[in-house]
């Protein structure tokens, strides 16, 4: 136990260090039990935002239904503290502003990169939203139908596909995450961003629309990982729920 809460806080001073460089508004305090009380997890219907244009994304699975490959512990702090913060900071660098009435997708097309705080949080907010859709309990195994066959076509197989963005993911630096998008011409592509940027942002290396993401952040992995990406990345791969993936996909196609 006195193992656990070590790791615990070294990750919490790993991710304020990490904010603080990069300007970004994140709850990292987390409550530890003292010797005689027990460690509980709560459930996702504990927490909601502040009042505002958008609220947290109602999880259809508990937050110990992830593990062994997330952690029950990793996946309630990342989105009753990490997720909801931006969440909450959002809604307040909204309040009042004509973006308040627009999908955040479009605050996010059409963001002036300059608005750092603005920057931070929508692309926290969309991040973190996305994340938690594509993944699920009972999941993993391989895209099928059309999906799987895009795969094919762009990476010459699940496996080609499998290596390239589970590199991308490794070779992000510091904090971030990894993308599989499709861009204008219809192409499936792989391309990573740092901090809380998105392919949807101006002038990213690759643009186009998410289908899946993995977030490489330490708070997503340090607790039952810790400096081991790779196998939190290999460990990803069994909580990706594919048909959501695909549902994704598809709607790009209309």
């Amino acid at each position: 136990m006195k193992i656990t809460f070590k790791l615990l806080i070294a990750c919490l001073l790993i991710s304020t260090v990490s904010c603080k460089k990069n300007k970004l508004r994140e709850v990292v305090e987390v409550p530890l039990p003292n010797n005689e009380s027990k460690l509980t997890i709560g459930q996702p219907d504990d927490y909601k935002a502040n009042e505002g244009a958008f609220d947290l994304y109602k999880l259809p699975y508990k937050f110990d239904d992830l593990a062994p490959h997330i952690d029950a512990m990793t996946m309630e702090m990342h989105y009753s503290k990490h997720y909801l913060s931006y969440t909450n900071n959002l809604n307040r660098i909204l309040k009042g502003t004509d973006k308040e009435a627009l999908p955040i997708e479009d605050i996010l097309k059409k963001l002036d990169l300059s608005n750092t705080e603005l920057r931070n949080n929508a692309g926290g907010y969309y991040n973190h939203t996305f994340f938690w859709e594509i993944m699920g309990p009972k999941a993993g195994g391989k895209p099928k139908d059309t999906l799987a066959s895009t795969i094919n076509r762009d990476f010459g197989s699940f496996e080609g596909f499998k290596k390239r963005f589970s590199d991308e993911a490794t070779s992000q630096f510091g904090s971030g995450w990894a993308w599989l998008v499709v861009d204008k011409t219809g192409t499936l592509q792989v391309t990573s961003t740092p901090n809380q940027d998105n392919p949807l942002m101006p002038r990213q290396t690759i643009s186009g629309t998410p289908i899946l993401a993995i977030d490489v952040w330490e708070h997503a992995y340090y607790l039952s990982y810790q400096y081991k990406r790779k196998d939190y990345i290999n460990a990803f791969f069994n909580v990706i729920n594919w048909r959501k993936v695909e549902e994704k996909y598809k709607a790009t196609l209309n």
